[in-house]
């Protein structure tokens, strides 16, 4: 069962090189509070797992401007030139992923799968050290699961036993990421108490949580 905390318990939590998944989409449903703390508390040396890297003038964005991250597992990182600048001097490493088998590598580890089988990326500099594997005729790329030490997620509401509900887009993939971290920190506009949600409205169930984190 998760535990709900103010913000100062998780401060030690969060260290210098970690591999940290982060939600959002493009900085929807990304917990800004939460990437504050690793901000204030200079964190550097991540291994970021996103969809984007966001804008260089948002939270997800400023992780980047500030040269916190040393690695980028992302979809695109073409909202944000700073990710394209230190990408072309080599002060960052950045390993490009499609959206759809990123969200299937994480989603892989969540679930406990060896991982996928796509045809996305046959034939291009996608596939460079990737195993294939012919079916029927049709080549595939042997996409890994991929986890992280620590996720940091955004949910619309939380109630006090962990249990999540996301509000529309914001949904993305939090939900997946809350599977496939060893540390799951989650930023809720609104902690409830345990037992006001109907369970057919929970969308990351508390097991899935470590902490919920207060910052009223």
């Amino acid at each position: 069962m998760a535990n709900v905390v103010k913000k100062e318990v998780i401060k030690n939590k969060l260290q210098d090189n970690q591999t940290m998944m982060i939600g959002g989409f493009l900085e929807t449903g990304t917990p800004d509070n939460l990437i504050d703390i690793v901000l204030d508390e200079g964190i550097k040396g991540i291994t970021l797992i996103a969809n984007d890297t966001g804008f260089p003038d948002k939270k997800l964005g400023s992780l980047i401007v500030e040269k916190r991250v040393k690695k980028v597992i992302a979809s695109h990182v073409g909202t944000n030139p700073e990710t394209g600048r230190q990408m072309n001097e080599k002060e960052i490493d950045v390993e490009l992923v499609p959206q759809g088998t990123l969200a299937e590598r994480v989603r892989s580890q969540g679930v406990g799968l060896g991982g996928i089988l796509t045809p996305t990326g046959v034939g291009t500099v996608v596939e460079e050290g990737k195993e294939k594997i012919l079916i029927e005729g049709q080549e595939y790329l042997l996409e890994k699961p991929i986890q992280a030490d620590v996720a940091l997620i955004k949910a619309w509401k939380a109630d006090e036993e962990g249990n999540l509900i996301y509000r529309y887009a914001a949904r993305n993939f939090n939900p997946l990421m809350a599977m496939a971290a060893d540390l799951v920190i989650v930023e809720a506009e609104e902690i409830v108490p345990a037992g006001t949600f109907d369970a057919n409205e929970v969308m990351t169930p508390g097991v899935f949580v470590d902490y919920v984190v207060n910052f009223s």
